[in-house]
């Protein structure tokens, strides 16, 4: 089934009449809101960002164009609540004071939000203003999720980052003065990183007590300018050292890893990722934001156009989705998957059953492999990853590639 850039009542008794699967219930609802510009491309990212290299780039038409999406949208999401809201980029904190409070505003005015969401925004260190972002908090924002990457001046540099160490931990300050709930993003196993450089990063971000840390370890992902013309990185003795003392260090410093990547202070993890790894619904608008949804007898995905202009353009004539398709249950298992293995907790096994529609046994084959070679551990009610799972994560979610039984 593929109806895209359609909305309406058509498309609502389209995703409502019988289908393949068999949902007893909805799953949790998210909101995403991407920005698409950027100061500068960093040489490592595949994000849908694009450098603006005008003076300023057209912040009203492109909020016009998210309201736009969003109004086209409801139809598919009516009288669902949303729990979070996440607005990511590209660096949304490129956004002025009034445009980030014209967008929640939106939101709230056309969405059920709950009175105790999660509200994150993305923020790039070189783009830091103290007041901006107590603007920012003022309009609802609660949390912000800061793109450090590293403190050290070499690693920056290789890095493409826009900020230098300095305001890296200006940031920081601000992020910790403004908010209550913030996040730290960084990397390691950087181009010619030592384990003292990144035994450094991390000191210094936990001098700050933030809440949360996202700490990636850098992947030459394709499409890259790394990917191109790739850089000298740490080998895998080297990188493997780090991961394993950044475990040490961040559980002794009173953090809990809850996800591949994630470390938390207790009940501080991110809402917006958990919906996101226990397979719940989100709605993305912006260009290039991905959609899933769940109907009692369907799940849908939805892209929108990638470029800024031609969303803008397609948001205005009714049409921002340019690929839309139904789940097939063959893919289901795979999908869930691809999420669910990356929490550390795993997941109780009703919530694969509610989630997909599907029952445990179109997954057998595959949990015994799982479960023969090392990389689940189970029972009647929980399936989580092993350690030996979690660090062969990649080779663990590829067994529910397979159809089902």
């Amino acid at each position: 089934m593929k109806v895209a850039g359609q909305s309406g009542p058509g498309v609502i008794q389209a995703f409502t009449q019988p289908g393949s699967i068999h949902l007893t219930s909805l799953p949790p609802l998210a909101l995403y809101v991407h920005f698409p510009w950027c100061v500068r491309k960093c040489p490592y990212c595949d994000f849908n960002s694009h450098e603006w290299k005008g003076e300023a780039f057209p912040e009203n038409e492109y909020l016009d164009a998210l309201r736009a999406d969003l109004e086209l949208a409801l139809p598919l999401v009516w009288g669902r609540q949303v729990h979070t809201v996440f607005i990511g980029g590209g660096t949304p904190s490129l956004l002025s004071a009034a445009g980030l409070d014209r967008l929640l505003s939106d939101v709230r005015a056309l969405l059920p939000l709950d009175a105790d969401a999660e509200i994150t925004l993305e923020a790039n260190p070189g783009t830091f203003e103290a007041d901006k972002f107590a603007q920012f908090r003022a309009s609802g924002v609660n949390r912000l999720s800061v793109g450090i990457q590293s403190f050290n001046e070499a690693h920056l540099k290789a890095l493409g980052r826009i900020h230098d160490s300095a305001q890296a931990r200006h940031a920081v300050e601000v992020a910790a003065t403004t908010f209550d709930n913030f996040n730290l993003d960084l990397m390691f196993a950087l181009p010619q990183q030592t384990l003292a450089e990144c035994q450094a990063d991390i000191e210094t971000a936990l001098a700050f007590a933030p809440p949360h840390l996202s700490l990636y370890h850098l992947t030459l992902e394709p499409n890259t300018l790394f990917a191109k013309f790739p850089p000298s990185l740490p080998d895998d003795d080297a990188s493997a050292d780090m991961q394993d003392w950044i475990h040490e260090r961040t559980t002794a410093a009173g953090y809990g890893r809850y996800e591949v990547s994630a470390y938390a202070q207790p009940h501080r993890q991110s809402k917006h990722n958990l919906n996101y790894w226990r397979f719940g619904d989100y709605l993305g608008i912006g260009a290039g934001a991905h959609t899933k949804l769940s109907f009692p007898n369907r799940i849908l995905r939805q892209m929108r156009y990638k470029h800024p202009t031609t969303f803008i353009e397609q948001a205005k004539a009714g049409a921002p989705v340019h690929e839309e398709h139904e789940v097939a249950p063959r893919d289901l298992p795979f999908e869930f998957m691809l999420n669910a293995l990356r929490l550390v907790e795993g997941f109780p096994v009703h919530r694969f059953i509610e989630r997909t529609g599907l029952s445990m046994t179109s997954i057998e084959p595959a949990l015994r492999e799982a479960e023969q070679r090392g990389l689940i551990a189970r029972d009647h009610e929980k399936i989580a990853p092993t350690p030996l799972g979690q660090a062969f994560l990649n080779d663990l979610q590829a067994l529910f590639l397979k159809d089902p039984q």
